[in-house]
């Protein structure tokens, strides 16, 4: 099912793991699900980007091929992959966030990063609004979770930190809250299966 990017007036829980999805892998299937049973979302939408302004465009596969990739591990049902953000025409999630709440208002948004992006987190634009406005979801990345814990954006928002079941108990009192959710880290890398494919 298309997400209409218009938005509707369902009340559900919804979580957003953006990104390249280039290509899209068991690790990200991996990060949904577990993001999912432990919140207790509704849903998980597969953001892919039309261009992240972090990563160069150089080896990045046309948005189609990449979101033909992440429908591929979806189930269109509880996990869903969507160019939402192309149809807003937005880039950076600041923007989009702001768009999603304007467009789906009985939603309640969780932004799903990994390790690795709590600690590029200060690089975003608009990070701050980003965190006083929606709550995240951290989970582990191979060889990022200790430095995750201990990056400017975690303890810039240590007071703000809740346990994964109270992320979305209550009303946001000020500035949302965010959560460490623990998980076995999945080995699955979009830069390996690059390179594996390239060689073969």
């Amino acid at each position: 099912m298309t997400l209409n990017p218009r938005g509707d007036r369902r009340r559900r829980r919804i979580g957003l793991l953006g990104g390249s999805f280039n290509p899209a892998h068991a690790g990200h299937r991996h990060v949904a699900e577990r993001v999912r049973r432990a919140l207790r979302l509704d849903e998980v939408w597969l953001m892919v980007s039309p261009g992240n302004p972090l990563k160069p465009a150089r080896g990045m596969a046309p948005l189609a091929a990449r979101l033909d990739s992440a429908r591929a591990i979806a189930d269109g049902r509880r996990i869903r992959a969507t160019a939402i953000e192309a149809a807003l025409g937005t880039r950076y999630t600041v923007d989009t966030l702001r768009a999603l709440r304007r467009h789906f208002r009985r939603a309640r948004f969780v932004l799903v990063i990994g390790a690795d992006n709590l600690c590029q987190l200060p690089r975003w634009q608009g990070w701050e609004e980003i965190a006083a406005e929606t709550p995240i979801a951290v989970l582990p990345r191979p060889g990022w979770t200790r430095r995750a814990l201990a990056s400017q954006a975690a303890h810039r928002l240590a007071r703000h930190r809740r346990r994964p079941g109270a992320l979305l108990q209550g009303k946001v009192p000020g500035h949302a809250p965010w959560c460490f959710v623990p998980s076995t880290e999945h080995p699955a890398s979009a830069t390996a299966i690059r390179a594996a494919t390239n060689a073969a």
